[in-house]
């Protein structure tokens, strides 16, 4: 620096300056969390610290890193928004990978169950039981019962035999599964008409 003497009061804004910004910087969180990245122009420092109507070299060169700062406060922050955001995703489609490979034990299950092997107490029965809970406990639900209504964006129909416009599912062939909000497999059914 230069051997210029230091004013006292430009000091102490340096310093409350440099300390509000590594507060910002330490105390992420307490940014307002938004869904849209936050701009990072238009964050304006007043160069003139000491309010006596110039701007110094070292009022202008705090002014300008009090704006590098924030600029790179700003962007870490959408950074870390997004990173948290695409390791959310990419948990989610893993966990569904998972279950829809899991889906052909749950048919297997099933038609274990239209058997009568898991009416009586055992293992089989209870490995049922103990895997359906897990299912349900990650949000896993089945659909597809005879009677619902027929969604072409849920159900893949094999046969239709309706006549109408009226159209519901007469037999499920192999339940569909959702997890959460998010289609696992599509059930695959027969159509037919509703029944008065």
């Amino acid at each position: 620096m230069s051997d210029t003497p230091r004013d006292p009061k430009l000091d102490a804004a340096i310093d409350e300056a440099l300390a509000e910004a590594e507060e910002a910087a330490a105390a992420p969180e307490q940014v307002e969390e938004a869904e849209v990245e936050q701009p990072v122009e238009g964050t304006e420092v007043e160069p003139d610290q000491d309010g006596d109507g110039e701007v110094s070299e070292v009022e202008s060169e705090l002014a300008e890193r009090t704006e590098d700062l924030l600029r790179i406060t700003a962007e870490y922050t959408n950074y870390r928004r997004r990173t948290e955001r695409e390791r959310t995703v990419a948990i989610e489609m893993a966990k569904a990978q998972v279950v829809t490979s899991l889906l052909p034990l749950i048919d297997d299950l099933d038609l274990a169950g239209q058997h009568g092997a898991l009416e009586e107490a055992g293992p089989l029965k209870s490995l049922n039981d103990k895997f359906r809970a897990t299912l349900a406990g990650m949000n896993v639900a089945e659909f597809g019962a005879e009677g619902d209504d027929f969604d072409p964006e849920r159900h893949e129909a094999v046969q239709d035999f309706s006549e109408g416009d009226d159209k519901v599912i007469g037999t499920v062939l192999r339940r569909g599964y959702l997890m959460g909000d998010r289609l696992l497999r599509t059930a695959m059914v027969i159509i037919a008409d509703r029944k008065n």
